[in-house]
């Protein structure tokens, strides 16, 4: 190896570390805001093949290493038996990690098949019989926690999409909640993690992923017009769509419009200065949010691919 591709594996190397590190700060941030993980807790880390869960189920397994509690974690990939799906690539690479895990084969494709009219997506079909096996199978396992790999952007997309946009609702995709039928607890360790940091990370580390097309569905197309004109806005307007999310986290009831959130009907001149008041309509510009440094790594040299199993 030449000096100069010593030097290469040195920066790399140290910007990979910057980035773990943020990846792992976050997720132990947004697992200590929302209390997602506790003592004697038994994850099941829902593993569908893709970046998102891939890096979700490496970092946790690194901050099991080191956490001040002590919990397990068990790996979950569903075999929905579409065409093409390379069942030998999970196993084997969940073997090499040394992690317990469970691959779950049930045939639900030819059900959406069969249920949806052809051209149609059939993705909610999917998403729903998919969810409903995974809540079994946590029973089963005795899993105490559903862990799903939804980042940041995944949450500020879904309250632009089908919720504000197109819903009505000011809803999004809440980072820890109660399952809808109402027995287990699901979380979202990376829900303050950029996805923009999880492509460079899973590029880096080489994982083996699963394309999440196989079933031939057509994506959901109000998901992918919202995450088009989110991607131009950043572009346009270099940190704005970062304090989007930092608005769902400050919410004030009293100055939007739900009347069951706030008493509007019983202010009246004695109820005092609520909020600011008015005051807060007065400012032309407003103080721009500080936004996360950019990591800038390097263009990845396939050469230099780190080993995913040493964590």
């Amino acid at each position: 190896m030449t000096a100069q591709n010593q030097e290469l594996t040195k920066a790399q190397q140290y910007n990979f570390n910057k980035l773990q590190k943020r990846i792992r700060r976050n997720t132990g941030q947004a697992i200590a805001d929302f209390n997602m993980i506790e003592d004697g807790d038994r994850i099941m880390v829902c593993l569908s093949g893709g970046k998102d869960s891939f890096t979700m189920l490496e970092i946790l397994m690194s901050l099991q290493k080191s956490a001040p509690i002590s919990f397990e974690l068990i790996a979950v990939n569903l075999d929905q038996k579409q065409p093409g799906f390379p069942a030998h690539v999970l196993p084997e690479y969940l073997e090499s990690l040394g992690v317990e895990y469970k691959i779950v084969e049930e045939d639900t494709y030819s059900i959406v098949q069969d249920k949806v009219p052809e051209g149609k997506t059939t993705c909610a079909l999917c998403s729903r019989l998919r969810r409903g096996i995974l809540y079994r199978t946590a029973k089963e396992l005795g899993a105490t926690k559903i862990a799903l790999g939804h980042h940041r952007d995944d949450i500020r997309r879904d309250l632009c999409s089908l919720n504000m946009f197109y819903g009505g609702k000011m809803k999004g995709m809440p980072p820890k909640l109660v399952s809808d039928n109402g027995e287990h607890v699901v979380i979202r360790p990376l829900a303050y993690c950029r996805e923009k940091d999880i492509i460079k990370y899973a590029d880096m580390r080489g994982y083996p992923i699963i394309p999440c097309n196989l079933c031939g569905s057509q994506p959901n197309l109000q998901r992918q017009a919202v995450k088009l004109m989110l991607n131009d806005w950043d572009k346009r307007f270099p940190g704005r769509i970062e304090t989007m999310f930092r608005a769902m986290q400050n919410v004030v009831p009293s100055h939007l419009a739900d009347f069951s959130l706030f008493d509007f009907k019983s202010i009246d001149k004695n109820s005092g200065i609520i909020n600011g008041g008015d005051i807060g309509f007065d400012k032309e510009d407003i103080a721009p949010q500080v936004v996360e440094d950019e990591d800038l790594v390097m263009e990845f040299d396939p050469s230099l691919q780190l080993n995913v199993t040493n964590i």
